[in-house]
């Protein structure tokens, strides 16, 4: 007997990420949607084979299904996600976990009560080139890390939302909450909590609507752009800069400092990860490229989920993790909001 998955919201990270994904995993039997706009959940299921049901209660009272996709807007996490917990199933919730601590405690507190696993969609820590990056950093070839810089931009996500234009829900602060830092800058923040194996604990920031405008060609609610520093619990410093307007090219690209030389990640496109020590040696490693709007990969990270379900493992990006980079991005905002540093 195979896994039966169900998938809560039928937008453009299903379509292009979740229902593939779980369609060519070789252990997902079949895939049920669920959409409130029933027309995406009916193309969906046309597209992958699957079933469509007409409530989210239906999917939480089939015992049939093991595993639930949290594929909901950001202001929905806290409901759906908690519910399909205490419904028995295992959740894989998209990033970020929820827009405020309070809701995403509600979730963990689930997961607890539940017994069952919770994994949230922080995708980069999957990435080939960052698994590498933190087992050089994790054995010490380089020394202690000192500095790191780090971004994320691309042009926007009214080009990767499901609708295509400047209504996105991304741009409505009642719906994604904290703009193009908790669409983009939670994954970097994740990313470096897991490569460092640190947690940011001081930030201070700088943010604007600078470019972006909803579609009655007024500025954008929420932030388009931010740049931060950051100082994490055991000292280390950087930098990092989120953008939605980086027109003609996204960046994605880390850059880890250490005693001993420098790691430079997805900067090169030969080569996903340079080593470049003090002595001026360099060493390239040929790893998978990174996903972009543009070009959708393999993730890892539905593999990923299903292989913790099935043999009972734990996830490698917990609620616990996800909470701790919700708390940085809260923190970021509020620095840049009240022109101060916030300890997180």
């Amino acid at each position: 007997m195979g896994i039966k998955v169900g998938i809560i919201g039928c937008g453009s990270i299903t379509k292009l990420r979740h229902a593939p994904e779980y369609k060519s995993n070789p252990y997902v039997d079949e895939i049920v949607f669920f959409d409130r706009n029933a027309d995406r959940a009916i193309e969906l299921a046309n597209e992958f084979g699957g079933k469509i049901v007409q409530s989210v209660e239906e999917l939480y009272a089939d015992s049939a299904i093991d595993v639930i996709s949290d594929c909901s807007t950001n202001e929905y996490h806290h409901i759906y996600s908690t519910n399909a917990l205490l419904s028995g199933k295992h959740v894989l919730c998209e990033k970020p976990i929820s827009l405020t601590i309070e809701h995403a405690n509600l979730i963990v507190a689930a997961q607890k009560k539940a017994g069952k696993k919770l994994m949230v969609d922080h995708n980069q820590r999957f990435n080939r080139a960052h698994q590498k990056a933190k087992e050089i950093i994790s054995n010490g070839e380089l020394g202690k890390v000192l500095t790191f810089k780090t971004t994320f931009g691309h042009s926007g996500p009214e080009q990767w939302g499901a609708n295509k234009s400047n209504s996105t829900w991304f741009f409505k602060k009642e719906r994604s909450g904290h703009g193009v830092a908790g669409d983009l800058g939670i994954h970097k923040v994740d990313l470096i909590h897991y490569i460092l194996e640190d947690e940011i604990e001081q930030v201070s920031a700088f943010q604007g609507a600078l470019d972006k405008v909803n579609e009655y060609g007024e500025p954008i609610e929420v932030c388009d752009n931010i740049v931060c520093s950051l100082k994490t619990k055991k000292g280390r410093i950087g930098t990092a800069s989120f953008s939605w307007t980086y027109y003609g090219e996204e960046d994605n690209s880390t850059t880890i400092y250490c005693e001993k030389g420098i790691l430079k990640i997805y900067q090169n496109e030969s080569y996903q990860l340079e080593v470049i020590r003090e002595n001026g040696e360099k060493e390239h490693y040929k790893l998978e490229s990174i996903q972009t709007n543009n070009k959708q990969t393999n993730s890892f990270v539905i593999d990923a989920f299903i292989e913790c379900v099935r043999l009972d493992q734990d996830p490698l990006v917990s609620g616990h993790d996800a909470l701790s980079s919700l708390k940085v991005i809260l923190g970021i905002l509020e620095a840049a909001e009240t022109n101060r540093v916030v300890t997180v």
